[in-house]
C-alpha cells in the first residue's frame, strides 16, 4: 500500500531530524553562537521567569526536548503505519495529524529556523498529505 510507505517515510524523516538535532545538541558545538561572547553571555544571564537555570541551560533544555518529540512522533508513527496502516486509515484524526504536525514545523523551520529543516519536514509533510489524499480517494 502506497500510503502505508509514505506515512513511514514521512515518519522517518521527523526521526532522523530529531535524532541528529539531539546528537548536535548535546555532542556538537553546533548550536553555539559564533561569537563566543554570546555563548558565555548566554551561560551566566538568567531568564526573567526564574534565576534557577540560565538562557544557555534552557536553550538546551528546548532543543532537547524539541528532538525528543520529534523522535517520539516516529517512533509512534513508524510502528503504526507498519503493524495498523488500517486504524490510521480508518480513524480521521490518525490519519490527518501528521499532516498538521508536519506542516507545523514546515512553518516553524521557515520562519525560525534554516533550510534544512525546512526541506526535510516540507518532503515529510508531503508524505504524509499524499498518504492521506490516498487513504480517502
Amino acid at each position: 500500500m502506497i500510503s502505508q510507505v509514505l506515512f513511514i517515510i514521512g515518519a522517518s524523516i521527523f526521526g532522523l531530524l530529531g535524532f541528529v538535532h539531539l546528537i548536535y545538541t548535546f555532542f556538537t558545538d553546533k548550536f553555539n553562537a559564533r561569537d563566543p561572547d554570546v555563548t558565555t553571555a548566554m551561560k551566566s544571564a538568567t531568564p526573567n521567569i526564574t534565576k534557577e537555570t540560565t538562557v544557555w541551560h534552557a536553550t538546551v533544555g528546548f532543543n532537547a526536548s524539541h528532538s525528543l518529540g520529534a523522535i517520539l512522533f516516529a517512533a509512534i508513527y513508524i510502528p503504526l503505519a507498519f503493524s495498523h496502516i488500517q486504524f490510521i486509515a480508518n480513524n480521521s484524526w490518525f490519519a490527518v495529524l501528521p499532516s498538521i504536525i508536519g506542516f507545523s514545523y514546515v512553518f516553524l523551520a521557515k520562519i525560525y529556523w534554516f533550510k534544512i529543516p525546512f526541506f526535510g519536514f516540507l518532503i515529510s509533510s508531503i508524505c504524509f498529505v499524499s498518504a492521506f489524499v490516498l487513504i480517502n480517494t
